[in-house]
C-alpha cells in the first residue's frame, strides 16, 4: 500500500492554512466534479482523491495524526494509533493462486464500492471518510472484485473454463464461444461480503483475447494469408487453409492474382450467445515467385513470355 500525501494531491504547502486548503480543495473539486465530467474515470478518481485529502488536512485532529505519522504509517497502524482496516472490504477473499487454465493468465483485484477511498485511509483512521466516530454497526455492500483474464484465439472459439476461489469457495467460470476481447463478465454476489447484512459486491472479469500468429479477428470474421505457387495460381488447383476447426482443401481459380481475397463463409468465430452461427473466414492469397531457376527453366518461362509478347522472344 502506497503512502498518500495529501499535500500534494491539494497542491499546498505543509504549512498551508486551512483556508489556503479549503480554497484549493474547492478548485479541484470543481474541476474534477463528477457532474462536469460525465463518464470520465479519471476525472471521477481525481474527484475522489482531492475529497480524500480535503477530509485529512480541513481537521485539526486528522491532520496532526496524519502530520504525525504520515509516511510512517505503518508503524502507527501496528501499535495500535491506527483503527485498523474495516470489515466488509480488503482483498483476502479472492484467491487467485488456485486459478487454472491457460499459462499465463494474469489477474488483478481491486474495490469499487461506494464511495470509495484508500485503504492508507482506512488503515490511518479505522474508518470511512464522512462517516461518524463509532459508527460500527451500519450496513455497507461489499466491495466489487475485477480480474482480467487472457484467453487464446482457439479457446474464445470453443469456449473454456477456469476455476477460482473467491471468498472460500470454489466458483467455476464457464466461458461461452465467441466471447470477444475486453468484454466484461459479470457475476453478481461473488465479491466481498457485506457487513451486518449487507449484500455482497459483485465479481467483474474483463476478457483478453491475446493475438494469434496465424488470424487476425475482427469482430466474428476471421483474416488469414495462405502462399500458392505460381503454377497454382496460374492453372487452378487446391491450397491448404488452416481453420480453428482444422486444415481444409480449398480450390484455387485459374488465373488467381496476387493479393486476391476468398471468402470462406461460416468458417469465422462462433456469434456470442448464438448457436450455430458464424462469421466468415476471409483468405487472401500470397502468389509465391519460382527462385533459383534452372537454365531450362529460364527458358521455358521465355517461351512462355515469347508466346504472349514477341518483344520478348529470344534467340
Amino acid at each position: 500500500m502506497d503512502y498518500k500525501d495529501y499535500y500534494k494531491t491539494l497542491g499546498v504547502e505543509k504549512n498551508a492554512t486551512a483556508d489556503e486548503i479549503k480554497k484549493a480543495y474547492r478548485k479541484l473539486a470543481v474541476k474534477y466534479h463528477p457532474d462536469k465530467n460525465k463518464d470520465d474515470k479519471q476525472a471521477e478518481d481525481k474527484f475522489k482523491e482531492v475529497t480524500e485529502a480535503y477530509e485529512v488536512l480541513s481537521d485539526v485532529e486528522k491532520r496532526k495524526k496524519y502530520d504525525a505519522f504520515g509516511e510512517n504509517w505503518k508503524h502507527a497502524q501496528a501499535n495500535g494509533n491506527g483503527g485498523g482496516q474495516p470489515s466488509g472490504g480488503g482483498f483476502g477473499g479472492f484467491d487467485f493462486g488456485n486459478f487454472s487454465g491457460n499459462t499465463g493468465s494474469t489477474f488483478h483485484e481491486y474495490s469499487t464500492d461506494e464511495p470509495t477511498f484508500s485503504e492508507f485511509f482506512e488503515m490511518l483512521f479505522g474508518r470511512r471518510p464522512g462517516e461518524a466516530k463509532g459508527r460500527t454497526s451500519s450496513k455497507r455492500k461489499g466491495h466489487d472484485y475485477r480480474a482480467d483474464l487472457t484467453l487464446t484465439l482457439q479457446e474464445a472459439y470453443q469456449g473454456t473454463e477456469r476455476l477460482v476461489d473467491v471468498n472460500n469457495q470454489k466458483l467455476r467460470i464457464r466461458l461461452k464461444p465467441g466471447i470477444e476481447h475486453e468484454q466484461v463478465i459479470k457475476l453478481k454476489d461473488k465479491g466481498a461480503p457485506g457487513t451486518n447484512g449487507a449484500p455482497n459486491g459483485d465479481l467483474y472479469i474483463t476478457i483478453h483475447i491475446a493475438d494469434d500468429s496465424y488470424f487476425d479477428r475482427k469482430g466474428n470474421d476471421l483474416y488469414t494469408d495462405i502462399a500458392v505457387d505460381l503454377y497454382t495460381a496460374i492453372l487452378g488447383g487446391k491450397a491448404t487453409v488452416g481453420t480453428l476447426k482444422g486444415n481444409i482443401k480449398i480450390d484455387i481459380p485459374e488465373g488467381t492474382e496476387h493479393g486476391k481475397v476468398l471468402r470462406l463463409k461460416g468458417l469465422g468465430m462462433p456469434v456470442y450467445n448464438t448457436p450455430g452461427t458464424f462469421g466468415d473466414l476471409y483468405v487472401t492469397i500470397q502468389v509465391r515467385i519460382p527462385k533459383n531457376l534452372s537454365e531450362q527453366e529460364k527458358a521455358l518461362f521465355r517461351q512462355l513470355a515469347a508466346l504472349g509478347n514477341p518483344a520478348f522472344a529470344t534467340t
